[in-house]
């Protein structure tokens, strides 16, 4: 039996390039959770040539960062590691370990608000840090992995939001304002169980992935990204094998 057809809407950039080359160099955002994980995957079978950016802010758990540099290492790409300090951050429960994180119905959590977990600016952030990187290696693409399907309502995962950051890149930044700087986002309009079919069809390895807010050893299963993460994997019928 042929494998499903996904419906991507990668085709469209939030910015096109000014004068494209025929070999180009990503930046990849990169966390070493499912979502980025499988955007680099797929920027590598399009033949760019990566390189990631994995940003820690204070997180309330290192255990994303490790499943990043594993990835990247498997993968052989080479990796920019960044810390940043904001301490007005602490307001937010992926970086207080004393708040509780949220424990919603699987269908409380798709709904438009904004949950605890929302770090302020954080891919404001990401992405002119990105930028600036792009800037200095002379790199044609940002490749980012917000999901505006199956999310927990952030302001910052939307494509008005990635479509004004990508404006603000392309005049500002001498890459920008020269060649341009293509800014893709390529599961932007995929559910989470369209993106575990991709990830499958490009044999990305689930059982190197982190996507828990709570860290650990094993996933919680109880906060939104645990929730909305084993949806996708029941509905596109694909095992996880980071839970064995």
């Amino acid at each position: 039996m042929s494998e499903p057809k996904i419906n991507l809407r990668i085709a469209d950039p939030f910015f096109v390039q000014k004068n494209p080359s025929s070999h180009k160099k990503a930046i990849v955002l990169f966390s070493g959770g499912l979502d980025s994980t499988t955007c680099l995957y797929w920027a590598l079978a399009q033949g760019y040539t990566c390189e990631t950016l994995t940003v820690t802010y204070g997180q309330r758990h290192a255990r994303e960062i490790k499943s990043a540099q594993k990835i990247a290492a498997k993968l052989g790409v080479k990796t920019h590691f960044l810390d940043v300090k904001l301490p007005w951050l602490s307001g937010c429960s992926l970086t207080d370990s004393t708040q509780e994180l949220p424990d919603l119905p699987i269908d409380e959590i798709v709904h438009e608000r904004i949950p605890s977990t929302y770090v302020p600016g954080r891919n404001l952030l990401f992405l002119s840090l990105a930028g600036s990187l792009a800037d200095s290696i002379n790199a044609d693409t940002i490749i980012a992995g917000p999901n505006a399907v199956d999310f927990s309502g952030y302001p910052d995962c939307t494509p008005e939001f990635y479509k004004a950051a990508a404006q603000a890149l392309n005049r500002g930044t001498k890459k920008g304002v020269t060649d341009g700087i293509e800014v893709l986002a390529p599961l932007m309009y995929l559910s989470k169980a369209d993106i575990v079919r991709l990830a499958a069809q490009l044999k990305v390895p689930f059982e190197l992935t982190w996507s828990c807010y709570a860290g650990g050893d094993k996933p919680c299963g109880k906060c939104d990204s645990c929730k909305l993460r084993a949806r996708g994997f029941a509905q596109a019928g694909v095992k996880d094998t980071s839970l064995d």
